[in-house]
């Protein structure tokens, strides 16, 4: 079995580098996270209009609402309008942004950590096997729809008659 690490509690550089006071939101990037999300993020289309929008906050928006899971329609003003966040949360899903921002602070948060970038083992449980059954990250957007009990898997078979 490995050691138990004993990992430090709060110290005044972490609650430095953890206040968020300074911010407007607390969902709202520092300057410090901004540097490692905005180069993931892809440039405007070429050939197309000028990008008027200010990407971080569009982040920033995005953050608001994953954060507070506020409504699409109780976005604060000064913030992007929803149309524009939501244009943007769609694309970048889309094209994989997201998980490629995803990803690359994983790997980070793995290393501050002192570990591999990649995990060497992993816990399945039988909830996650269900999950993984009813469509993966694939269905992420109908996660909130009930799932559909499978004929196959209850044994019930349109092709035989039912029992009279």
């Amino acid at each position: 079995m490995a050691p138990i690490r004993e990992v430090p509690m709060w110290t005044e550089e972490t609650r430095l580098r953890h206040d968020r006071s300074g911010l407007r939101y607390t969902h709202d990037l520092t300057d410090e996270e901004w540097a490692e999300v905005e180069p993931l993020i892809p440039s405007a289309k070429p050939g197309g209009n000028k990008r008027t929008v200010n990407i971080r906050e569009v982040v920033n928006g995005l953050m608001y609402i994953l954060g507070t899971g506020c409504q699409w329609r109780d976005i604060p003003k000064n913030l992007p309008p929803r149309s524009t966040l939501h244009d943007y949360l769609d694309r970048w899903s889309y094209d994989g942004t997201l998980e490629d921002i995803h990803h690359a602070l994983y790997i980070k948060c793995r290393e501050q950590a002192g570990r591999q970038a990649s995990p060497t083992a992993a816990v399945i449980d039988s909830q996650s096997v269900k999950s993984a059954e009813k469509g993966g990250p694939a269905s992420i957007r109908l996660a909130m729809m009930q799932g559909r009990k499978s004929k196959a898997r209850s044994g019930i078979s349109s092709s035989i008659p039912p029992a009279c």
